[in-house]
């Protein structure tokens, strides 16, 4: 993979080395990936406060699993004592 940058507007973009080979000369050069990724937009507070409120409901998930189980514990115990009692 290789980055080019257009000299007209300034668009970096990524690229396979086959591709990057054809459209290097007049129009596009070659850049470093650190100028390409320097482009990229940072992640926000706000997209930080989403990851953390995914990890809380994980872990609600988890209790949910849990509480669940424990019901069907339960109810493989009562047809157990149906199945004695029969």
């Amino acid at each position: 993979m290789k980055c080019l940058k257009n000299k007209e507007t300034g668009n970096i973009i990524r690229v396979d080395d086959k591709q990057a080979y054809q459209m290097a000369g007049h129009t596009w050069q070659y850049v470093p990936k650190s100028e390409w990724k320097a482009t990229k937009p940072k992640p926000t507070q706000k997209q930080v406060v989403e990851i953390e409120k995914k990890e809380e409901t994980i872990s609600e998930k988890a209790l949910k699993r849990k509480k669940i189980g424990g019901k069907k514990y339960t109810l493989l115990r009562e047809s157990e004592i149906l199945m004695i009692i029969q």
